[in-house]
């Protein structure tokens, strides 16, 4: 009779629409991929619209961050558009180098044919970040948030110019360690620390004297060791913190599948108002993607089936009972 009772009411379709976003407990962290060579993967995103064009006429950014290093870049944008989008990255990669891997989210500008043909005619392999779960690309999403937050303060501090000062707030950027890997993207990427506006004061501080210079077979073999021991020690100290981050997100996390065929409900990523419901469905896995990752199909035909992350899904209870209702008599 309990059972019974508690099956019901946990088959309330309306209560499972209505359901709280956070009412489904998290699947396990799934840990970046380590990448050990600099720029043999990256992700690029789309930051803006800001509020006011610049005087240029700028509006966006195209962010770009290398897996290996954490080296960014980051070009002013006046619009979207698929052409405008793969003329900044060829500049990019102009400089770095073509990748074998890029990310990015699943916007038409970035699956675009143009950009189909970009990446075929250069090799690189396109991987499209799950819709809806920003953790998927959060390697960017992270670096938009700072690089954001720097544009703001010089815009609401100085002039809506932030586009001619964009290098250098890259240059801050790049100078510092990051936390995960104990090395500034600059060292990683060049060998050596950077010089900057604070090591030039340091140095007419303590009176710095010019080593005496080095032949340039020296300079390459020392530079190859430098880089060679950074990269390394770089990727144990990502290892270690990528370990300690997974271990403390998984305190409160559970493993979580789906069958094919199984009724689920899928997480809206967008409320109209705060009084729409959280969650629609119900629909149908057609097909698990990775370890979490599913493709789900609409009930609607013409709807193409799209890929959700385990954590934008919770099971469908159907209600199978047939309840019937009593009523005194007079």
């Amino acid at each position: 009779m309990g059972k019974d009772v508690a099956n019901y009411v946990r088959s309330c379709e309306v209560c499972q629409r209505v359901g709280k976003p956070q009412d489904q407990v998290k699947a396990p962290l799934q840990p970046l991929p380590i990448i050990e060579v600099p720029f043999q993967r990256v992700a690029v995103d789309i930051l803006g619209p800001f509020p006011r064009k610049t005087p240029r006429g700028k509006q966006y950014v195209l962010t770009f961050m290398d897996f290996a290093t954490r080296w960014p870049e980051a070009v002013p944008l006046s619009n979207t558009k698929a052409k405008s989008v793969c003329q900044a990255l060829a500049d990019i990669f102009a400089r770095v180098g073509w990748p074998s891997d890029i990310l990015t989210d699943s916007g038409t500008n970035f699956l675009a044919g143009n950009m189909k043909t970009l990446w075929e005619a250069h090799g690189v392999n396109h991987l499209v970040a799950t819709p809806h779960h920003h953790q998927t690309n959060g390697l960017v999403e992270r670096f938009n948030g700072t690089l954001g937050a720097m544009i703001r303060k010089f815009i609401n501090e100085h002039s809506n110019d932030w586009d001619l000062v964009l290098q250098q707030l890259l240059f801050a950027y790049r100078a510092v360690p990051h936390p995960s890997l104990g090395f500034s993207p600059f060292e990683l990427v060049y060998g050596r620390e950077v010089k900057g506006p604070l090591q030039l004061v340091k140095q007419q501080w303590e009176g710095f004297t010019p080593s005496p210079g080095t032949n340039i077979l020296d300079f390459v073999s020392n530079l190859q060791n430098t880089l060679r021991h950074s990269l390394a020690l770089a990727k144990e100290n990502l290892k270690d913190a990528q370990e300690e981050q997974k271990a403390w997100y998984d305190k409160h996390s559970r493993e979580r599948s789906f069958k094919v065929g199984d009724q689920v409900m899928v997480l809206k990523a967008l409320q109209a108002h705060k009084m729409e419901a959280s969650w629609e469905g119900p629909f149908t896995v057609q097909e698990r993607l990775g370890a979490v990752n599913y493709l789900i199909a609409s009930p609607t035909s013409n709807i193409k089936p799209k890929v959700y992350h385990v954590n934008s899904l919770k099971p469908f209870y159907s209600r199978g009972l047939n309840v019937c209702q009593f009523t005194a008599q007079e």
